[in-house]
């Protein structure tokens, strides 16, 4: 992800530590920043519980997001033991090489800043909702949680071909969808925190919605500021752990 020049980012990068990582002061969160979580978390839960796929649903369950902003450290408690991921705080957007290491490492960086009340539905940059609670769930399901890491780890070493993994990313972990026993469900991160997005990818009409193939989905393009026309589907989540060829 090749980020602005800081100064046209919306985070604080003042403070930061070498590996992008801040500190989230949790108690510093403004009842105005908790009133935008708690009507994005009551919205996208309830369309979570009609469109997404049980292992989103369970990680909610399990991570217990609720209705006030989560403490990094107490939701880290709950999830390291189930797969030895944590998240870290991070300023807002960050370098590829930052983003890998830290999913090598099993971390995932989470905004800490949130959107405000005039940008529900859409923000340029993904804030603090759109990476918790789309992205944070799947990483205490021990399958997905092993893909992100391979991810990270291939990341490190793809050199010139990195951004054939970018849209590995953005039509799996952003953008994927998987069929179910109940039906077409979603997993990706960028339609499981948008009320648009989630009706559109699983009931809107003249949609692409393609067998998954990691040759295929790294020579798609993709456009990042619509509604997505094109989605791949997995039958089943170890199907993102065959390695990708980077050519």
């Amino acid at each position: 992800m090749n980020i602005a020049p800081l100064e046209n980012l919306r985070g604080d990068y003042h403070g930061m530590a070498p590996d992008w990582t801040v500190a989230q002061h949790a108690d510093l969160y403004s009842a105005e920043d908790q009133a935008v979580w708690r009507l994005l978390v009551e919205r996208q839960t309830t369309l979570a519980r009609r469109y997404a796929c049980d292992e989103f649903l369970n990680g909610l369950d399990s991570l217990g997001i609720g209705d006030t902003i989560p403490d990094f450290d107490a939701i880290n408690a709950r999830l390291e033991p189930l797969t030895g991921w944590r998240i870290v705080g991070v300023p807002g957007l960050i370098p590829d090489a930052a983003f890998y290491d830290h999913l090598a490492h099993r971390r995932f960086p989470v905004t800490v800043w949130i959107r405000t009340r005039a940008e529900l539905d859409y923000l340029v940059e993904p804030d603090l909702f759109h990476d918790f609670f789309g992205h944070v769930p799947l990483l205490s399901n021990p399958v997905f949680a092993d893909y992100m890491q391979a991810y990270g780890r291939r990341g490190v070493e793809a050199g010139p071909n990195v951004h054939l993994l970018a849209r590995l990313y953005w039509f799996t972990v952003e953008f994927g969808l998987i069929r179910t026993a109940k039906g077409l469900k979603a997993y990706g991160a960028g339609i499981l925190s948008s009320a648009a997005e989630v009706k559109h990818a699983i009931e809107g009409e003249g949609v692409e919605r393609l067998p998954f193939d990691a040759a295929t989905v790294m020579h798609r393009p993709y456009e990042i500021d619509r509604l997505q026309n094109t989605y791949f589907v997995l039958d089943d989540f170890r199907q993102l752990m065959d390695r990708p060829d980077l050519h």
